[in-house]
């Protein structure tokens, strides 16, 4: 009966402590963004970003010895439009990976957290109601001896897996643009 005694006082305990959750929640933004004012970039960052190049530079590869060879994987659905979007995907991630590792970790963090939001509202978004895959042949561009690890993915789990992909940028870009914002106010304090 705490909370119902506490309806009075302006404690941060006020109505089964919802609001000491969202000045927990505020406070631990506002530290973030106090770490992240720093133009310091740190390995991890580094590490990430190389790892982060290598594996989209690898998958974009992928796609256009789909596109080139005529696998089967794009289905006619698959026109200028969703080839822009899909190779937009590996080329942003790219980017911003590119910027940090030249040292422009703001510019980089403004465009993940902007960047983060578009692909997943509307680039996945768009491909999951499109569809244009056919995933019968996605493991078609590898040797014979390394398809195996790609043969199991089938449209329903590639569906699937577009939907895990959209609901994590979603998440990941609205804390992204949270936590920019929080950047920036405390950016004009300083």
């Amino acid at each position: 009966m705490k909370w119902v005694s506490g309806l009075g006082d302006s404690s941060n305990e006020n109505y089964g402590g919802k609001i000491s959750k969202l000045e927990s929640i505020k406070n631990r933004f506002s530290k973030t963004a106090k770490e992240e004012l720093s133009d310091e970039i740190e390995a991890d960052d580094k590490i990430a970003s190389i790892f982060l190049i290598v594996v989209n530079g690898l998958f974009g590869l992928y796609l256009v010895v789909h596109q080139m060879v005529s696998t089967g994987f794009f289905t006619p659905k698959f026109n200028v439009f969703e080839m822009i979007i899909l190779c937009g995907i590996p080329i942003y991630w790219i980017t911003t990976s590119l910027l940090i590792l030249i040292g422009k970790k703001h510019p980089s963090r403004d465009l993940d957290s902007y960047g983060g939001l578009f692909f997943a509202t509307f680039a996945i978004s768009w491909l999951i109601v499109i569809f244009p895959f056919e995933f019968t042949h996605f493991a078609d561009a590898l040797p014979d001896s390394l398809r195996f690890l790609l043969q199991w993915i089938s449209n329903e789990i590639a569906i699937m897996l577009l939907i895990l992909l959209f609901i994590i940028h979603l998440i990941l870009g609205a804390y992204s643009l949270i936590l920019r914002l929080y950047v920036r106010k405390a950016r004009a304090q300083n």
